[in-house]
């Protein structure tokens, strides 16, 4: 057993009976999987409509008899107090609790019960059997980290427990990139995992400088794209530099993992956890190529109602014998960074620069950062009041200490916020031109 799964256990998460639920589950015929998961997401409408006083008044005191009049949730539905969304028979020392990443531009606050928590945990392995990994395998883990004392030592400590090496996104520049290949020459790392523009940066250095992972690191056996949506053509240039299979994750921290990609290519939902739907704009299932809402029903959670729930994803999908097909997904990878220094920087640098505020501000709806030159970041912001002068100090002195100083950041209370042509709000957008 890993570490990350006896912690787990220890904290109360039922480990094992989510492990044999995965396994039972994959042993179902296909007829029989698909009556299990009808009634699944019934089950979970009924149990949130007499639990739940946040779903009983979303559904007006009334529960539909047709899964299509049930109302579609978004994320803004969510953006209240986390006690007035937990379900009446949960009780909070049985809660796992997150903050969604913010990378949408719509944080809030999210809870799962015990069970549903054990039951991602396990689809995850279950998936990364299938490469050969478990979840101790060693990982180079492409991410970022809090630089506050003891939020940076925490997560230290949790990467030595979990078997994990980091390489900060912060600083992307060559110098950066060239002492991460000699962390890969000097340590046996089993995979890589992480945010898919940093992978790439770290791909096109390789390539420039005439160098394979794979042969400076061989016990390399796969790398997982999360976070952001690898393309096709981003995955065959780090295929090129790696030497090993490029395989994309998606999912949402307050849902599930929601699909992950097999060894042909092809994406294969998480059934056993999720309901997915793809509709069009009247709320109707589109199967047949055309680009739709992704709208997800998560099976096991009892704590929150996770139901017929629009992430603000877009996705086509094609039916078979077998169930709906996840075919291509719209989201895309964020722009980078380039500062007036000349380095470069992921742009998810930016959801550990406004975490700690961000969350705390209630009265946010949602938010957008432009680079509109290489020194100047403008924030957008849909609130119910100004953000205070506290709280923009706060994000100056975090943008000097994640990026680098004599930065300037000017804030912008505006009514909406543009989506991309896909109907995707990204978090952070840059107009400035690449050398």
């Amino acid at each position: 057993m890993s570490f990350l799964e006896l912690s787990l256990k220890l904290k109360g998460f039922p480990m094992e009976k989510a492990d044999k639920e995965i396994h039972r589950l994959n042993s179902l015929s296909l007829a029989e999987f698909k009556k299990w998961q009808n009634e699944k997401k019934w089950e979970a409408v009924n149990y949130h409509f007499k639990n739940n006083q946040f779903y009983k008044k979303k559904l007006n005191n009334s529960l539909p008899s047709v899964w299509k009049k049930i109302p579609i949730l978004k994320k803004e539905d969510f953006q209240i107090s986390l006690d007035n969304l937990i379900s009446d028979t949960i009780d909070k020392k049985d809660l796992y609790t997150g903050y969604t990443s913010g990378s949408s531009g719509h944080p809030f606050r999210y809870a799962k019960d015990k069970f549903s928590h054990a039951m991602t945990w396990a689809l995850i392995k279950d998936r990364y059997n299938s490469y050969g990994i478990s979840l101790d395998s060693k990982q180079a883990r492409f991410y970022g980290i809090p630089l506050e004392k003891m939020e940076y030592y925490s997560e230290k400590t949790k990467d030595l427990l979990a078997n994990r090496v980091r390489f900060p996104v912060f600083d992307l520049s060559d110098n950066a990139l060239g002492n991460f290949l000699e962390i890969f020459r000097k340590t046996k790392l089993d995979y890589v995992y992480g945010y898919s523009s940093s992978i790439l940066l770290f791909a096109e250095y390789l390539n420039r400088t005439g160098n394979e992972l794979k042969k400076e690191c061989p016990a390399l056996k796969v790398c997982i794209c999360t976070s952001e949506n690898c393309s096709d053509e981003d995955k065959r240039i780090i295929g090129k530099a790696f030497g090993i299979p490029v395989v994309n994750e998606y999912g949402t921290s307050e849902v599930d993992l929601i699909a992950f990609e097999d060894n042909k290519g092809n994406w294969r939902l998480s059934d056993e956890n999720v309901f997915t739907e793809i509709l069009d704009e009247e709320g109707n299932n589109i199967t047949d190529g055309r680009e739709g809402r992704i709208v997800l029903t998560s099976l096991h959670n009892r704590a929150m109602p996770f139901i017929r729930y629009e992430i603000g994803d877009r996705a086509t999908a094609e039916q078979d014998e077998n169930g709906i097909k996840l075919k291509k997904l719209f989201g895309g990878i964020n722009d980078e960074l380039i500062l007036p220094s000349g380095k470069k920087s992921s742009s998810i640098t930016f959801y550990f620069v406004t975490r700690s505020i961000i969350n705390k501000i209630d009265s946010l709806k949602e938010f957008v950062i432009r680079q509109t030159k290489p020194d100047t970041f403008v924030f957008e912001m849909v609130s119910e009041k100004e953000i205070s002068e506290e709280d923009t100090g706060k994000i100056r002195k975090k943008m000097d200490e994640f990026l680098e100083p004599g930065l300037k950041a000017e804030f912008k209370r505006v009514d909406k916020i543009q989506r991309t042509k896909a109907g995707k709000m990204k978090q952070f957008y840059s107009y400035v031109k690449q050398n």
